[in-house]
């Protein structure tokens, strides 16, 4: 919250609806269809994300009902992260969030960021079947629970969004976005302010009124006279003097300023017959020229009368505002009744305002005895009361268009700043207690809606007396303004420092490191390049980089670290370094080349007081670093330094632990003739333990041994026993009688070692002449086998126990017969499983695969099977695949 007002941002393009000269964005044309999507689903608020260019990122281009500063943190989410829309996104399968307690045992690194109540709704937006987006609808938890019509509601909405993504897609819009989002204000908000136009001839009486003018002084345009008296006709008797005054002051000083008169509202604004109904018999008034009493209002005289010869209490009156200039022009023309004389004259132009839901209100809440407050939906102060004036002692002028926490800075403490994010986030009433500087405590209460926040402040009680009677309210006397000097950290920097820390205990290597700080530090501080270094040998690396011109950097890779440059220094002498132009960096360090950017933040990489990297911000605009951004900078670079330390570690273990599994699987398979073979091998996507997975192709005396395994568990003891598997395998190949008799030895085997695991294993023996040969099957997934033509089977063997379960345990052998071109597939089930999915539907997808792949070359299969693999952002088993083409001999 509080920083400066951000650019517009997304790329622009001129598209449908575009008007002569203006530039406009996908944004644009999306944000009516948010507004809709929250109206028909009764939320009350919503949004947008669309990819961005790189596919890598869901951006939010559009925000309704909700400050888009409260949703910073998730302005850029990764396609892979852990939250609502990603996954949306990433599954194509719809998510609604019930309350905050689903919202925290579903996604807890949301609600780290967002700690509000309020219920979502996340829709995939799809063009061609493809998710380009996601549409997020949000629920106030006081309200009922979302209902089913509501969720239906929704549904529609993203179908009809994804309808208009598809239009722009043909019309050659890149349906993507890669700016901050724009912020859309919810349609019908409620008492606008009414204003029409006149045009008063000072000397014939001539008056002039556009219909807005006529409905504001409460007469029918039609029936509207246009002079003077027509006017008087309709204003209240005690009030005439107003009007006469406001004629004075516009002879005497050439303006009018806010004179205030109630008219008999015989038209209504805005509602049709019930303003006649409201205006009684004085619905007949307001045509004739005022002479009589009795047809019109008495002139110049102090009878209390009213239109129509009708009781007070009988006849609405309005108060009407009055705000003029005094000019010496022609009578407009196209204004103008036909008979208008065309004659100079002292004339007054200007408006006639509706004081119903402005001043009056004001002037309402100016008498009440707690202080009253506004603030804007982005927190900015619009309306402060006398009484708000006396209880915070800060003058009004000081408080309008600002934070109330800048101005108050006893205001500023996280805590406070966060009731208001919480109440226009959940749209619900929050309080809290706070404790003025002279020692008075207050207490505040926040009424939000989607247009805005109205607050009321009291005196009160301290905390620990809450419970006695409440104290009388008491007047305070007028003092001056009091300055304190107070905590400057604000909420928003306070979640982003905790939001990012909850990300980066995720990421695992230095490349997860590096693009979770990409893609939340940018967006959170609005940078737009970032680069990180790390020192190895007292040098400075290049870890990870966005946003620079290509090539820029290459000069400063393995830079000393006695270099006298920002990105340096700022490691060396442990300290931030901010500059805010060119020309303080160029002073600075002369010579230093610069790129587009016009300011930058150099922060040092520190973890337990040893130097890590440096992390470099740069800013294409000047931006002014408050202390706030200092302060919030300092601390996420203490993390990231932190997340990059484990992480190097991490890969320096992670690169032990892939080698000594490198070492367990065969350098390269044997040639055989006859047949063709690839292998590959693909580790899981969670945690650095190494898994048993292994193959083998073994030559023996009756022919090949084509072999795959797959031990329980994920550790270094879990590799150790399928390296003595794999021994045990080529060991008893050669020599064992069959197939059955291989399998049950190492069953027995296991059980010997006494490793505490199971293992499965599929093991196979073909005559490389024939192409027959003998399968057994130990509680492992079934081979595929794909014939010439391209047809694709589940190998359905006869299967036994897992290994190492009973020693006893007796495997069926299984004949099987290839066809020359003939393909067999052999893996484990890391390969098939996937999240939401059973097995079978697994092996059922591989087997759709492998008969749409050609052939040959058969390396060029086993690659394209594994990088359909790789795809998976989810995938916590390992990979071990053995593909085997039969030639024939012929």
């Amino acid at each position: 919250m509080g920083e400066a007002t951000p650019r517009p941002g997304g790329r622009r393009a001129a598209g449908p609806g575009a008007g002569a000269g203006r530039r406009a964005g996908i944004e644009d044309v999306l944000a009516p269809h948010v507004n809709e999507a929250v109206r028909r689903a009764g939320g009350y608020g919503g949004g947008i994300y669309l990819r961005s260019r790189d596919r890598r990122s869901l951006v939010l281009a559009v925000v309704a009902g909700v400050p888009r500063t409260v949703l910073k943190i998730l302005w850029r989410l990764p396609v892979s992260g852990a939250l609502p829309a990603a996954e949306a996104y990433r599954t194509g399968i719809p998510i609604h969030l019930a309350d905050e307690g689903d919202t925290m045992r579903r996604y807890p690194q949301m609600s780290v960021g967002l700690p509000y109540h309020f219920a979502s709704d996340y829709r995939p937006l799809r063009v061609d079947g493809e998710a380009v987006g996601v549409l997020v609808v949000l629920w106030s938890p006081a309200a009922e629970s979302a209902s089913g019509e509501d969720l239906d509601a929704v549904a529609a909405a993203a179908g009809a969004m994804g309808a208009a993504l598809a239009e722009l897609a043909e019309q050659g819009w890149p349906v993507e976005y890669e700016g901050e989002p724009v912020s859309v204000r919810l349609p019908g908000e409620p008492h606008a302010v009414r204003v029409g136009l006149i045009d008063w001839n000072l000397d014939t009486g001539e008056f002039v009124a556009d219909d807005e003018a006529c409905r504001v002084l409460g007469s029918d345009p039609e029936a509207f006279g246009g002079t003077i008296e027509d006017v008087r006709a309709r204003v209240y008797p005690e009030d005439l003097h107003e009007l006469r005054a406001g004629e004075q002051e516009a002879a005497d000083q050439g303006l009018v300023r806010g004179r205030v008169f109630r008219v008999a509202d015989t038209v209504g604004l805005g509602r049709g017959d019930e303003g006649g109904r409201w205006g009684g018999a004085g619905a007949g008034v307001g045509g004739g020229s005022g002479g009589d009493a009795r047809g019109g209002a008495a002139r110049g005289t102090g009878d209390r009368r009213v239109p129509g010869d009708v009781e007070d209490d009988q006849v609405r009156y309005r108060p009407v505002e009055l705000w003029a200039r005094t000019v010496r022009l022609p009578p407009a023309a196209a204004a103008a009744p036909a008979s208008a004389p065309e004659q100079d004259g002292r004339r007054l132009v200007g408006v006639v305002v509706d004081a119903v839901a402005g001043p009056t209100a004001a002037e309402a809440a100016e008498r009440l005895p707690d202080g009253v407050f506004a603030l804007d939906p982005d927190g900015r102060v619009t309306y402060a009361n006398h009484r708000c004036e006396q209880l915070l002692r800060c003058a009004r002028e000081d408080l309008l268009g600002r934070y109330p926490w800048h101005v108050m800075t006893w205001l500023s403490d996280p805590m406070y700043e966060d009731r208001y994010r919480a109440a226009m986030l959940s749209q619900q009433t929050t309080s809290f207690l706070a404790r003025h500087p002279v020692g008075e405590w207050l207490g505040f209460v926040l009424y939000p809606d989607v247009w805005g926040l109205t607050g009321r402040v009291f005196p009160s009680r301290p905390p620990a007396e809450s419970d006695r009677t409440a104290a009388a309210v008491v007047e305070p006397e007028p003092v001056d303004p009091v300055t304190v000097p107070g905590a400057v950290t604000r909420p928003g920097a306070l979640y982003q420092v905790v939001h990012l820390a909850s990300v980066l205990t995720e990421a695992v290597t230095v490349q997860e490191v590096c693009r979770a700080v990409a893609d939340r530090l940018l967006p959170l501080f609005g940078g737009h390049e970032i680069a990180l270094y790390l020192v190895h040998e007292r040098r400075m690396h290049l870890v990870w980089e966005s946003g620079y011109p290509e090539g820029f950097l290459d000069a400063f890779e393995g830079i000393s670290l006695d270099a006298r440059l920002p990105g340096v220094e700022t490691l060396t002498l442990g300290v931030p370094i901010f500059f805010e132009s060119p020309e303080q960096l160029a002073a600075a360090y002369p010579g230093i080349a610069l790129d587009r950017m016009c300011s930058w933040a150099f922060l040092p990489l520190i973890a337990s007081g040893q130097p890590v990297g440096s992390c470099i911000l740069g800013y294409d605009t000047r931006h002014t670093f408050t202390t706030e951004d200092r302060a919030a900078l300092t601390a996420l670079g203490g993390l990231v330094a932190q997340a990059l330390e484990r992480a190097r570690l991490y890969d320096a273990e992670f690169a032990l632990a892939r080698g000594l599994q490198d070492a367990l699987l065969p350098r390269r398979l044997p040639p055989i003739g006859g047949l063709a073979t690839a292998a590959r091998y693909l580790p899981g996507t969670q945690g650095m333990e190494i898994g048993g997975d292994w193959y083998d192709v073994i030559e023996t005396s009756r022919g090949v041994a084509l072999v795959i395994g797959d031990v329980e568990g994920h550790s270094v003891a879990a590799a150790a026993v399928m390296g003595q598997l794999r021994s045990a395998v080529n060991a008893l190949a050669p020599t064992a009688a069959g197939p059955a008799e291989v399998v049950s030895r190492i069953n027995r085997l296991l059980a010997y070692l006494d490793a505490g695991v199971f293992a499965t294993c599929c093991y196979l023996e073909l005559d490389s002449a024939t192409g027959r040969g003998l399968a057994v099957r130990a509680g492992h997934v079934p081979p595929v086998l794909r014939h010439p033509d391209g047809r694709t089977e589940v190998l359905e063997l006869a299967g036994g126990l897992m290994l190492g379960v009973d020693t006893r345990e007796d495997y069926p052998v299984t004949p099987v017969e290839l066809e020359p071109g003939a393909m067999l597939a052999l893996y484990t089930d890391g390969l098939v499983e996937h999240p939401g999915q059973d097995i079978e539907s697994g092996v059922l997808d591989l087997a759709g695969l492998l008969a749409r792949l050609p052939p040959d070359p058969l390396e060029e299969m086993a690659d394209t099977v594994i990088r359909e693999a790789r795809s998976a952002v989810d995938r916590p088993d390992d990979v071990a695949l053995l593909l085997t083409t039969y030639r024939g001999t012929g």
